[in-house]
């Protein structure tokens, strides 16, 4: 007995384009596995709750499919999943190596018969997301992209050469003369800023400061967004940021919000800081974390907020091992 899955999605809920799209489905199963039909034990089709105008199992027997039985389920909602989808398991009497069709929207469920696959995590300074995107990736065993590293080194470089970070015409006339390479090294990114690894220096508080300010500027961000966007066209890797989901990949395969109350963010934020040999104190933290999010959530370019398709995390009370295990279970759901 062999078991070969398949699914694909529909653009409304509409007869006949659920009738077409099951046809083709089907069609696309039976030719690349080389069935004949009469070897089709059953099918079981499973939809998506925002799916009632007709039953994928009616469908197949309209498709030809007379001699099979069938079964057709609801799925339950599941927070972040595709829309509009209708998966199929076809058991099949004969011993082959399987062959599973995915087609339309539904192609991005599955990573593993995808060469390149995106997972985007946004949320406000603090929340756990450079740390998560790490632990993820290295679980995934694809590249992490710091994209918060290369407004960093934009800040940087108005630090180092005096330029106010609030000044629209300093900073674009800055980034004309701006060179930012990202590159691995033993598996960690490094940040080149005129030639030089700056990944160091790059996390001082006054840094952090600067490059809030500065990546809300247009020219900031479309040079950023456009080196990002280079990178995972190439590969599969992670991003985290404050708009990955939104802007920079609105396409990510799989999309993530975290969130954590101002407190928790700046606990966390001063202890990282003080590790590292800077004397912050955790109020003047929390005050910059709290002017941040609402610096970052009222710019006119690419704010922060949640993609309507990411599922949202609260970590406030979760160890980091509970929100990957929470990330790699609602990646999984969605497969």
């Amino acid at each position: 007995m062999t078991v070969i899955r398949g699914a694909t999605t529909i653009e409304q809920d509409d007869k006949e384009e659920i009738r077409k799209a099951v046809k083709e489905l089907l069609e696309g199963i039976v030719e690349r596995n080389e069935l004949k039909r009469d070897e089709i034990v059953s099918m079981v089709f499973s939809s998506t709750s925002d799916i009632h105008a007709y039953y994928p199992a009616k469908a197949a027997r309209e498709a030809g499919f007379g001699s099979t039985s069938l079964f057709s389920a609801q799925e339950p909602d599941i927070e972040g999943g595709l829309a509009l989808c209708i998966r199929v398991m076809l058991f099949v009497e004969r011993n082959i190596q399987p062959t599973h069709v995915y087609l339309r929207k539904a192609k991005r469920l599955r990573k593993d018969l995808s060469s390149i696959y995106n997972i985007a995590i946004d949320g406000p300074a603090g929340s756990g997301k450079s740390t998560l995107a790490r632990a993820l990736a290295e679980s995934c065993h694809i590249l992490y992209l710091d994209t918060g590293a290369m407004y960093r080194a934009c800040g940087l470089k108005a630090v180092r050469e005096k330029i106010d970070p609030d000044d629209e015409l300093a900073v674009c006339d800055m980034m004309r003369g701006l060179s930012l390479e990202v590159e691995y090294r033993d598996g960690k990114q490094k940040t080149i800023l005129d030639g030089e690894d700056v990944s160091e220096q790059i996390r001082g508080p006054q840094v952090t400061a600067a490059a809030s300010a500065v990546s809300k500027f247009a020219a900031v961000r479309a040079k950023m967004v456009e080196k990002q966007r280079e990178i995972a066209g190439k590969q599969s890797c992670v991003l985290d940021g404050r708009d990955i989901g939104t802007y920079v990949l609105p396409e990510a395969d799989f999309k993530f919000f975290l969130t954590a109350t101002p407190q928790v963010r700046a606990k966390r934020r001063c202890e990282e800081l003080r590790a590292k040999g800077y004397d912050v104190s955790c109020e003047e933290i929390e005050r910059e974390i709290r002017f941040r999010d609402e610096q970052d959530s009222s710019r006119a370019i690419a704010p922060l907020r949640k993609a309507d398709d990411a599922v949202e995390i609260d970590t406030s009370e979760m160890t980091i091992e509970e929100v990957l295990e929470t990330i790699k279970r609602k990646i999984q759901e969605k497969i």
